[in-house]
């Protein structure tokens, strides 16, 4: 297993960086807006942020948008990142799709634990019902929000007509081997702070709506697609994932990209941008 040139310079970077649980949240979350704000942003014929139930949203409509809309959950362990870090991967991902594309900012840990992120969603979700949306309905999420999406399919069966989770977290119980043969840039200590954060009792980390891989509903999915990175502890729960799904016969697409870590989906490099086309033709196979 060879980690490809950008992926290994971004774990040079991980490794520079100091432990989660030696950090301030806030100087994180400030750390991330800042360079966020630095970013190039693609332009996108409107970008509108909403109110949906309360749940504040921010509505990309890109040039010739097809019919359909995607709901898009963002990463960041549940407690970094927002729909203002995630402004330009969404821009370039509502572009490359040809749709309009909601995301979603939902409550964050360790100020909003479990299950607040779970309802924000959910409002969403009925938001849109009350709205003359033509079309069909997708979600889409990264990492924490591979979680998150997948549980709103989970709690609304037959809401959406495909999901795409890109390296989803998903296994409180870290019970796979990836967290010892692939864990680059992001280690098992790491993912543990994030479902310590998240989880507002110890109890919450058995519950399908935080562990969705310990869902009875699995096979209510609609078409799902599950990327994985190789180089990602995150790596076999969502291929084990794709497996039970198959096995409840939903239609699954499942894809490993080699040589990359976790996170390359928001990144402007290459694989980012392969991997945002792939999904793009995924939704194109539903619409």
């Amino acid at each position: 297993m060879t980690l490809y040139r950008a992926a290994a310079e971004a774990v040079a970077g991980y490794a520079q960086q100091p432990k989660l649980s030696e950090i301030s949240i806030a100087d994180e979350r400030a750390a991330a807006q800042e360079a966020a704000a630095a970013e190039p942003r693609e332009v996108v014929a409107t970008v509108e942020d909403v109110d949906a139930n309360g749940v504040r949203c921010r509505l990309y409509r890109p040039a010739d948008a097809r019919p359909g809309l995607v709901v898009h959950v963002h990463g960041g362990g549940f407690v970094f990142h927002d729909i203002d870090v995630h402004d330009a991967a969404v821009r370039r991902f509502a572009n490359r799709a040809g749709l309009s594309v909601l995301s979603v900012d939902y409550r964050r840990p360790p100020e909003d634990r479990f299950p607040s992120a779970v309802q924000d969603v959910d409002a969403v979700v009925a938001w849109l019902e009350g709205r003359d949306q033509p079309g069909p309905l997708f979600v889409h999420g990264d990492s924490a929000g591979g979680n998150l999406a997948l549980v709103a399919a989970l709690r609304h069966p037959g809401r959406f007509t495909a999901a795409a989770l890109i390296y989803p977290f998903l296994d409180p119980s870290q019970g796979f081997d990836s967290y010892d043969t692939a864990a680059d840039g992001f280690d098992r200590e790491e993912a543990a702070w994030y479902w310590q954060q998240y989880a507002a009792d110890p109890t919450d980390l058995t519950d399908p709506d935080l562990a969705p891989l310990l869902s009875d509903r699995l096979g209510t999915l609609p078409p799902t697609l599950v990327v994985t990175a190789e180089h990602d502890p995150l790596r076999d729960e969502g291929e084990e994932l794709a497996r039970r799904l198959d096995a409840r016969g939903v239609d699954v697409t499942a894809t490993r990209y080699l040589g990359q870590v976790h996170g390359f989906w928001r990144g402007a490099l290459p694989a980012s941008d392969r991997l945002m086309r792939q999904v793009s033709g995924f939704l194109a196979a539903y619409s």
